[in-house]
């Protein structure tokens, strides 16, 4: 055991159980929910290593989870042609933020790392009812990617701007986890080569990031299972306040 945990770079076997378990508790948490791997896994990870390197081991469960959330739907295709110009904005802010990386504002990433998560869970808990008309789509769309893409790159999270932009334009429940499973999987897509232009993705992360897909799968079908006995619309207000504590600690802790 000890020779393969070397092997992925890990010198303690309670630092690799404490990975598998935040996989395990963010996938239950996207079980019961429907969102939540990639920012639970990636806050709680930040406590323990830095954004960018939780990442590295993000990639698979993220790739695999949010492209099964995005084949689940039927409307890809009209969603890929209403949504083109954002997913490239994400691609291009994705890679620009992984060379700023590499220029060496990586100390600042667990600042915004917290500050994302508390944008993400006031917003959450705001619930605003605010829409944007179809007619600035055009002008809107690249923008929240590139800045989406930015937070990424330096985050591993992809939520800020995107999922508050998606839930403004009116789409139809399935229609908005299509478009957000096929944000997130550009945007994997788009971190992966970024961590891998900056050499952060390296072959002991992805052994890691493989293994970890395993409990992020046994969660989301354990939360999926027992969203009937769990009220998910107050969980979810739980899960908001439990990100704001979380983003505040890491932005805390990173001044």
């Amino acid at each position: 055991m000890q020779n393969i945990l070397l092997s992925l770079g890990v010198d303690s076997a309670p630092f690799f159980w404490a990975i598998l378990s935040i996989f395990f508790l963010a996938g239950w948490i996207k079980g019961v929910i429907g969102l939540g791997l990639p920012t639970v896994a990636i806050g709680l990870l930040g406590l323990i290593m830095t954004p960018t390197e939780a990442a590295a081991i993000l990639i698979v469960p993220s790739f695999v989870t949010n492209a099964w959330q995005l084949a689940a739907g039927t409307a890809f295709r009209p969603l890929l042609g209403r949504f083109k110009s954002m997913l490239i904005g994400i691609g291009c802010g994705t890679l620009a933020g992984g060379c700023l990386l590499s220029g060496g504002i990586s100390a600042y990433a667990t600042t915004v790392l917290g500050s994302a998560l508390i944008l993400y869970a006031i917003a959450g808990l705001a619930s605003l009812q605010l829409t944007v008309p179809r007619a600035m789509e055009p002008y809107l769309s690249p923008v929240i990617g590139v800045f989406s893409g930015l937070i990424a790159a330096m985050t591993g999270v992809f939520v800020i701007p995107a999922v508050p932009y998606l839930q403004m334009l009116n789409l139809e429940k399935d229609e908005l986890m299509q478009a957000m499973g096929l944000s997130f999987t550009v945007s994997t897509i788009a971190l992966a080569a970024a961590l891998g232009q900056n050499g952060t993705l390296h072959a002991a992360n992805a052994g890691i990031s493989l293994l970890a897909l395993l409990p992020a799968l046994a969660g989301m079908f354990t939360g999926q299972w027992m969203r009937s006995k769990i009220r998910p619309a107050v969980f979810r207000q739980y899960f908001f306040v439990g990100l704001l504590v979380l983003g505040g600690d890491l932005a805390l802790h990173a001044v």
